[in-house]
């Protein structure tokens, strides 16, 4: 695993190093834009309106525009290329809308940055849709540039032009967008440029969209135009009052039994060793969590062992026995409360959070109302450097151990996490996703960048594609993106890899391959159990057999490189060993392992109740 020093040093790379690697491959390769055309486009003054959009796009420094091209932004596509030579930013070349918005999200969860995404008229947008969802419910930032039209129906042609416009095309997706517009003019397509770049930087972090009309992006400029100019944007420096975090960290220094619920937090190694500070300085039982991404070392001594998608027994005991709890942006604080409590009265909760700003009444994924007594209005992060300031930097006696004995049950993800690990041993990695089965005490999480978390709203499919944009935000830092997907999630996304074998992006996705829909197994068993029905029938309409789908095959079929199928043991250890030397080689690779179908007790019983 990666040291401290090491892993400061690869985030301060993560800010600008796609920009300077962008940077000198465009000097060192693409000194023209097309075969035979020898001027070089950046420094063209803007003839078209979307040349305008496209400067605009580049004054927000996303050093990439991931899209599935589409004629609705034709104009766009032609100023990101010819105009400003597909350079800051670069088109990524996608082969479906909703794979485009999955990698953009993805490589938010390693960078805290949005990417541009370029989506087709209102039928793109419905491709995509899901995807915006997932990002949307995982508070994760994305600039989405749409396109409609033309406006004007008198410039529409024929059949087509109609039915790729709509009245009011981001109500499709408007429940689940921080923002959105359709500027009119030039100028008010920069200003709403300005004001998405903005609102989607700033916390709480989600997607905005901005949709273009097609004719005003192929108006053309008449000579004295004088492009307005983007604005600064302000930084995002959300705090608590002084006396409300004074009030917090005196009920945090009178607790006996505090607990900290490590929840949506930044990737910055820097906040990450203040979070440790924190919890040392009051002697805090952690609870962290596989839907969000790492947030404090799980070997710590003062971490509830066995992270997960629900709550541990651990995890469960601590939480009931605490007086005091101190979430810091903690996904369903009140479902979570009340798993633990089981109808006992709360105890103190203190909620460091920004998320209920972007609740609203079509989407419910803001969870029950939790019984918070104390709220700190501003970032997790920032409220633990508040905090930090008024409490003593001595650590405090632990009040909880870590030695209750887990329920681990018949797990077949154990044997596999445990050969994919040996593969890796001595590397620095990131685990992008992990499936439902995964048992978090299988893959220790020592610093920010060791684990991403899921996909934010339960969409399945986009774990290819989110894998290929965590992939993308790593190349060239040493560390290796590695997921572990269900057949499920990769079947339905497979050709969002196709992205990464074009653009040369190195990865290793291990597909944990039980040939069936099985949390559905279960739960159909749940039901028929109810209804004293055959469980046995559980499988029909669940499993993938009988063809199963030859996952290696549709990886080389990408362009990837495909292992398997492999079962256990030796043989799987062998492969593994070749597919991370193909890896560190520079190339991406799927490895099809099968394994028995099954969860282990924690999961099987949450999912089913």
């Amino acid at each position: 695993m990666p040291s401290t020093i090491l892993e400061e040093t690869q985030w301060s790379w993560l800010v600008s190093l796609q920009k300077l690697r962008l940077l000198y491959r465009q000097i060192g390769e693409r000194e023209t834009v097309m075969a035979g055309e020898s001027d070089r486009a950046d420094d063209r003054a803007p003839r078209w309106g979307s040349d305008v959009v496209a400067d605009a796009v580049r004054w927000t420094g996303v050093p990439y525009v991931a899209l599935n091209p589409g004629a609705s932004f034709r104009g766009l596509h032609d100023s990101l290329v010819n105009h400003l030579g597909n350079t800051r930013p670069e088109i990524l070349m996608c082969l479906h809308e909703e794979h485009a918005v999955a990698l953009a999200h993805g490589y938010a969860k390693v960078t805290g940055s949005p990417l541009a995404v370029a989506l087709h008229s209102n039928v793109g947008l419905m491709h995509a849709s899901m995807a915006i969802y997932n990002a949307y419910c995982d508070r994760m930032p994305m600039l989405i540039l749409g396109a409609t039209g033309p406006v004007d129906a008198a410039a529409r042609r024929p059949w087509i032009d109609w039915i790729h416009t709509a009245a009011d095309q981001a109500a499709l997706v408007r429940p689940f967008l921080k923002w959105d517009d359709q500027p009119g003019s030039i100028p008010a397509a920069v200003e709403s440029l300005n004001r998405a770049w903005h609102l989607t930087t700033t916390a709480p972090r989600a997607p905005v969209y901005v949709c273009l009309d097609a004719g005003l992006q192929e108006q053309e400029l008449a000579d004295d135009t004088t492009p307005p100019a983007m604005l600064a944007t302000p930084a995002d420096s959300q705090s608590s009052t002084v006396e409300s975090v004074r009030d917090t960290a005196n009920a945090l220094r009178s607790a006996r039994r505090p607990v900290m619920l490590a929840g949506r937090t930044s990737r910055d190694p820097a906040d990450w060793q203040q979070r440790v500070a924190l919890a040392e300085s009051l002697g805090a039982a952690v609870i962290t969590d596989l839907k969000a991404g790492a947030a404090f070392p799980t070997d710590h001594p003062l971490h509830v062992p066995a992270p997960g998608y629900f709550l541990s027994r651990p995890a469960i005991d601590v939480l009931a026995a605490a007086d005091c709890v101190l979430s810091l942006d903690w996904i369903d604080l009140a479902g979570t409360l009340r798993q633990a409590r089981q109808g006992a009265p709360p105890p103190e909760v203190i909620s460091a959070s920004l998320d209920a700003s972007l609740h609203n009444g079509w989407s419910k994924d803001h969870q029950a109302l939790a019984p918070v007594s104390r709220w700190l209005a501003s970032t997790p992060d920032v409220a633990v450097r508040q905090l930090l300031e008024l409490l003593s930097s001595d650590p405090a006696p632990p009040w909880a151990t870590s030695d209750a004995e887990i329920p681990v049950g018949p797990s077949p993800l154990h044997p596999l996490t445990r050969s994919l690990r040996r593969a890796l041993d001595g590397l620095s990695t990131c685990l992008v996703r992990v499936p439902l089965g995964f048992s978090g005490d299988d893959w220790p999480v020592r610093g920010p960048l060791d684990y991403l978390g899921y996909d934010g709203g339960g969409g399945l499919g986009s774990g290819p594609g989110m894998t290929v944009g965590a992939a993308l935000a790593l190349r060239d830092t040493g560390r290796i993106p590695v997921s572990v997907l269900g057949d499920g999630d990769f079947l339905m996304g497979v050709q969002a890899l196709w992205t990464a074998a074009h653009h040369h992006v190195p990865l290793l996705l291990v597909v944990a391959n039980n040939r069936s829909y099985f949390n559905d197994e279960l739960h159909q068993e749940r039901v028929a159990r109810r209804r004293e029905r055959d469980v046995t029938n559980r499988w029909v309409g669940q499993r993938i057999d009988d063809p199963a789908p030859d996952l290696a095959a549709l990886a080389r079929a990408q362009g990837l490189v495909g292992f398997g199928p492999i079962g256990g043991g030796e043989a799987l250890d062998e492969v593994l060993q070749q597919a991370v030397k193909q890896v560190v080689d520079g190339h991406a690779v799927v490895v099809d392992a099968v394994v028995d179908t099954g969860y282990d007790a924690t999961m099987t019983t949450s999912l089913t109740r």
